[in-house]
């Protein structure tokens, strides 16, 4: 039994070198993120403003307590999703901040993987746990604790 070995999944930390083009293309995606919530936030406005606007124009009187009871609820679902889009666009404001205020060369955490690795007894798990890749431009230049 001491040959027993284990297949196990695990996170591998995927690290990058911070170059003009990581730079560059960190900015675009977050640009283009920053887009997508104000397209997102007009769309909402819009959306909502159509469901009021139908839900007094189907009543026959605007002012009964029940339609102004339809309409709060729907400004308030509005208000809970804009605030939520707004936070999201306030946390990619953050990160274009500090993506510009990152240094070349500088090694920054960009994701996680998954793999696969074969434990046995023997083996040092913590270690084993402990894999990453290093990156520049999209090109591996190491591979730590992938054993």
């Amino acid at each position: 039994m001491a040959d027993a070995s284990l297949s196990i999944k695990r996170s591998i930390t995927v690290r990058a070198v911070v170059t003009p083009r990581w730079k560059e293309d960190a900015e675009r995606e977050l640009s283009n993120g920053l887009a997508t919530s104000d397209a997102q936030l007009a769309q909402l406005e819009q959306e909502g403003q159509q469901v009021i606007d139908e839900i007094r124009r189907q009543s026959a009187n605007p002012l009964d307590p029940r339609v102004q009871e339809q309409v709060g609820s729907v400004q308030q679902q509005v208000a809970a999703k804009r605030s939520e889009l707004e936070e999201q666009k306030r946390q990619m404001l953050e990160q274009q901040r500090q993506v510009r205020e990152l240094e070349m060369e500088q090694i920054v955490e960009q994701g996680q993987l998954e793999s696969f690795c074969t434990v046995q007894v023997g083996d040092n798990l913590v270690e084993k746990l402990q894999a990453s890749v290093l990156v520049r431009d999209g090109v591996i230049e190491a591979v730590e604790g992938a054993s």
